[in-house]
């Protein structure tokens, strides 16, 4: 397919679909050729600028996706949380490099991808935790609980990562905090108390 007919494909996908991300086979498919002869193409229209390259696999147009929508697509089941969650609802002052993914799935040798985003961390939660969104980003509520369960696996504290503001105005639930384990909820508790001490 000539350049023209892979943008208009695209924008016309993205219009009446809403459909940015597409996957090798998918563009192979539409262009009927084999994945050899996709990925010389695929490559020629990065390098020209046209698509962009969103993880391995991973294409679609240069502007408009979010981070979300290429994690849907790489993992139907996963959901943004954690400290880019809070940094999207206005909670974290810096852009985290690393967005946790919470899924049902397990992702041994890609656990971790680059991305133009940022490196998205798949992380299989317990049945318990795992709570997909309607949105596909976390609230801030959860994520604040996910980010501090997903630290502690690591052995790491929150304040020593990320700069927080306004944590006193975000509401979490009894029940929210029942599905976590006991040292979850004592540091997001104290995480609580902490930021309402300094209002």
């Amino acid at each position: 397919m000539k350049t023209v007919a892979w943008l208009h494909f695209l924008s016309r996908q993205q219009r009446q679909h809403g459909k940015r991300i597409f996957t090798c086979t998918e563009l192979a498919n539409v262009a009927d050729a084999s994945p050899a002869v996709i990925n010389v193409e695929l490559g020629r229209l990065v390098r020209q600028g046209h698509i962009r390259r969103y993880a391995p696999g991973r294409y679609g147009l240069p502007e408009g996706v979010a981070v979300e929508e290429l994690v849907a697509s790489i993992d139907p089941d996963a959901y943004v949380t954690g400290a880019y969650a809070l940094f999207r609802h206005g909670y974290i002052t810096q852009i985290p490099q690393e967005i946790a993914c919470f899924t049902r799935r397990r992702h041994n040798r890609s656990r971790c991808r680059a991305t133009p985003f940022g490196t998205l961390v798949f992380i299989c939660a317990s049945p318990r935790v795992y709570s997909r969104p309607h949105g596909a980003v976390a609230e801030p509520a959860q994520a604040i609980c996910d980010l501090v369960c997903s630290l502690r696996r690591r052995g790491l504290a929150p304040r020593s990562l990320y700069t927080f503001r306004k944590l006193d105005a975000i509401k979490i639930s009894a029940e929210l905090l029942a599905r976590y384990p006991r040292t979850v909820r004592e540091d997001v508790q104290r995480l609580s108390v902490e930021a309402e001490a300094a209002s």
